[in-house]
Order: C-alpha cells, then structure tokens, then sequence
C-alpha cells in the first residue's frame, strides 16, 4: 500500500513468526498496514512481503513523511492493538531506521 507523498524516513522490520501464528499473523500486519496508511498522515507507504522458501518469515517496508511521523506512528491506537495483538506470535523482530540524505 502506498501513497503520492515523499518520504524521508523509512523502517525495514524483519519478524520471524511462530510457524501455528503465521495465518493470523498474515491477517493482522496487513490489518495495520491499511490502517496505518489510511489513518495516519505520516504514513506513505506500508508494504508487507514474505520470504519464498519460508513462510515464517515477513519482511516490512514502511515510509513516512519523516521520523517524526514513525514515532507518531508508535503512539496510535492501531499500533497499540496490533502490537499486543501479535507479541506472542514473534519469534524474533529486527528493525532499521533509515533516512533519505539529501546531495549538496
């Protein structure tokens, strides 16, 4: 899911999850990823991906207008719901910060 908006922040999350939780799991990240584009802002782009050779693992790309708007992000209702909605279905969660660096 994606909009026209320009980002300059973005977060790659890698999850493995518990092999019983994936379906739901499944169900739920692209639940938020909706969500989170359509209710905040900030919010341009929250792709959802999983790996060919394992499905118990997903792969997030998500962008926002800036850093700002991902910590705004962390504080909606939504991401509340959903983080303990799924906290027993992750097995491990990598996160990465990243930034657009603009030439000049």
């Amino acid at each position: 899911m994606s909009s026209t908006k320009q980002p300059t922040f973005a977060v790659a999350v890698t999850f493995e999850i518990h092999p019983e939780h994936v379906e739901a799991f499944r169900a739920r990240i692209l639940k938020q990823a909706h969500d989170s584009v359509e209710k905040e802002p900030g919010c341009c782009q929250f792709d959802v991906l999983t790996d060919e050779a394992d499905p118990t693992s997903f792969f997030l790309y998500e962008t926002y207008l800036d850093a700002e708007a991902f910590e705004a992000h962390q504080k909606t209702p939504h991401f509340a719901d959903y983080n303990r909605t799924v906290a027993d279905w992750v097995k491990s969660k990598h996160l990465r910060r990243l930034v657009v660096r603009q030439s000049g």
